[in-house]
């Protein structure tokens, strides 16, 4: 894969709460410089006006980091962040309910923000797959699917349980069947991991290390 396709997968993101808004300027000038498909910024940055060459998405997070959030909550957030520019939603679903088999109630929830983003921007669910065994995994895939999510995602980067892993967006990706998006993001800094990702079913890449990334590409 060379440097350019590599770099239209890539989130190049910046969640750190402690980032201020020329951080963000920095972030969206460097990824103009590096061509990736978005720059993720936390919601209180939105919205973004420096730095931001055309056709690169503006992503935000939702109900982040720890997703145990009211999913009207949620939904309202999402609202606010599209109405200020985000035309990408990363939503973390309720962990809790999942660890608790509520598969309806997880679903109800992803459904309530899908509307609140219908037609104006791409959902993206967190899904933290460290946290979840395999039959989880699968079945937060098909309650993301089922409704109407665009892309799954490993992990907020945050957890403790740790980020993204090759066996998670395998399994991930299996689930989804290339019905949606897959998106490894956690712990991925360098070129041999992000290859890894893709091999094995990713379809974008979140990642802060962007640069260090492309650079490593033989």
């Amino acid at each position: 894969m060379d440097r350019a396709t590599l770099a239209s997968m890539i989130d190049h993101t910046l969640l750190r709460p402690e980032a201020t808004a020329a951080d963000v300027a920095a972030l969206c000038e460097e990824a103009t410089e590096l061509g990736v498909a978005a720059v993720c910024v936390s919601p209180s940055m939105l919205p973004i006006t420096d730095g931001l060459g055309p056709g690169i998405a503006v992503c935000t997070v939702v109900g982040f980091p720890s997703g145990a959030h009211q999913a009207a909550v949620k939904a309202q957030e999402a609202e606010v962040a599209v109405a200020a520019g985000a035309t990408e939603v990363d939503m973390v679903m309720d962990l809790g309910r999942a660890k608790a088999g509520a598969w309806g109630d997880v679903e109800a929830e992803i459904a309530l923000v899908r509307a609140a983003t219908e037609g104006r921007a791409l959902l993206k669910v967190i899904l933290e797959s460290a946290v979840l065994t395999g039959d989880e995994l699968v079945a937060a895939c098909q309650a993301a699917e089922a409704a109407g999510a665009d892309f799954v995602k490993t992990s907020t980067g945050f957890h403790p349980a740790g980020g993204a892993s090759v066996e998670a967006v395998r399994t991930m990706a299996a689930a989804v069947g290339g019905r949606l998006g897959v998106k490894a993001s956690g712990g991925i800094r360098d070129a041999a991991t992000a290859m890894a990702m893709v091999d094995a079913g990713a379809t974008r890449l979140g990642c802060s290390a962007s640069r260090a990334i492309l650079d490593g590409l033989g």
